[in-house]
């Protein structure tokens, strides 16, 4: 399988991130990079909180964010660490989530990604450096399926009516 790198570099890619989210609030989590300072000057009406890479401190982990960012945050933590923070914002703090990962750096394979629900939406290369976008999208995570209305069901005209 050939692996398919993008042209842009993570920056754009994470600026049209934020551009496309447009968060009210935001979690960081591990280090600042300069797409996030572009997108602080031009939005300040943005919340933006930071945690250094390990279990979120109290009050962050109570509230809950628009869009969550992991930047070189995996690469500093035990796999188990990075799987317990990473499953615990995408459960309770955040319903849009995309980490940038440098997979051979961390440890981590594209299926430790997309067992926690993930999409590889980019992948980048400088060198010998690789590095790969995941991202997060509740809405998205699962379509309706075509079965599920009226047409399929014994008694079609029950069908949203009643809830046992």
């Amino acid at each position: 399988m050939t692996t398919i790198f993008s042209e842009r570099t993570p920056q754009h890619a994470l600026a049209a991130l934020l551009e496309r989210v447009q968060p009210q609030r935001l979690l960081l989590v591990g280090s600042h990079f300069p797409a996030l300072d572009a997108f602080a000057q031009t939005h300040p009406d943005c919340t933006i909180d930071t945690a250094p890479p390990g279990p979120l401190p109290a009050p962050l982990a109570a509230r809950r964010y628009d869009l969550a960012l992991l930047v070189e945050c995996l690469e500093h933590l035990p796999r188990r660490s990075g799987l317990e923070l990473l499953g615990g914002i995408r459960n309770l703090n955040a319903s849009k989530v995309a980490v940038l990962a440098d997979l051979q750096a961390c440890g981590w394979q594209d299926t430790d990604f997309f067992a926690l629900a993930l999409s590889a939406s980019e992948r980048f290369s400088r060198g010998e450096q690789h590095l790969c976008l995941f991202t997060y999208d509740l809405r998205d995570y699962k379509q309706v399926p075509d079965w599920l209305n009226a047409r399929f069901w014994a008694n079609p005209e029950n069908f949203g009516k009643y809830w046992w």
